[in-house]
C-alpha cells in the first residue's frame, strides 16, 4: 500500500453527490464498507493481481445507507491485491458455505506496488482533486 498526499483528505462531501461525480468515471464503492466507513475504488489494472486506487471515507453525518449522509475523505492510496493462482487450499465445502465462500483468499492482500501504478495513482488523484474542486 502506497499512500498519496492529496488536498481532498479531510474534506467533506454529500455521499450521494460524490457517487454521481465518481461512478461515471469508473469509481465504485468497494464491497468492504460498513455503516460508518467505506472506500471508493478505481481499478487500474489486473496484472497478476488487482491494482486499485482507493479513497477511504468516513461518515460524519448519518450512516452510509441513509439519505443525506456527509462523509469525510481520507488519504488516497494505491493497493496491489495479489490473488492466488490455482485452487484455494482453505476452501470450506458444503451447500451453504459453497454459496457464500466462492472466491479464493488473496495470496497477498497488500502486495508490493509497481512504480507505474504509483505514477498512475498520482495522476488519478490529481484528476480527482480537479473534479472535486468544482
Amino acid at each position: 500500500m502506497i499512500q498519496i498526499d492529496s488536498t481532498i483528505e479531510g474534506r467533506r462531501f454529500n455521499l450521494h453527490h460524490l457517487e454521481q461525480l465518481l461512478k461515471p468515471r469508473g469509481y465504485t464503492i468497494g464491497g468492504n464498507w460498513d455503516y460508518d466507513r467505506g472506500c471508493f475504488d478505481y481499478k487500474m489494472a489486473d496484472d497478476g493481481g488487482y491494482q486499485f486506487l482507493r479513497i477511504p471515507f468516513t461518515a460524519v453525518e448519518g450512516e452510509l445507507d441513509s439519505r443525506g449522509t456527509v462523509v469525510e475523505m481520507g488519504k488516497p492510496f494505491v493497493l496491489n491485491h495479489v490473488y492466488q493462482r490455482g485452487l484455494d487450499d482453505h476452501v470450506d465445502v458444503g451447500n451453504m458455505t459453497a454459496t457464500l465462500n466462492q472466491f479464493q483468499e488473496p495470496e497477498d492482500p497488500d502486495g508490493s506496488v509497481d512504480e507505474k501504478y504509483i505514477i498512475q495513482g498520482k495522476k488519478l488523484v490529481k484528476q480527482l482533486e480537479s473534479i472535486l474542486s468544482k
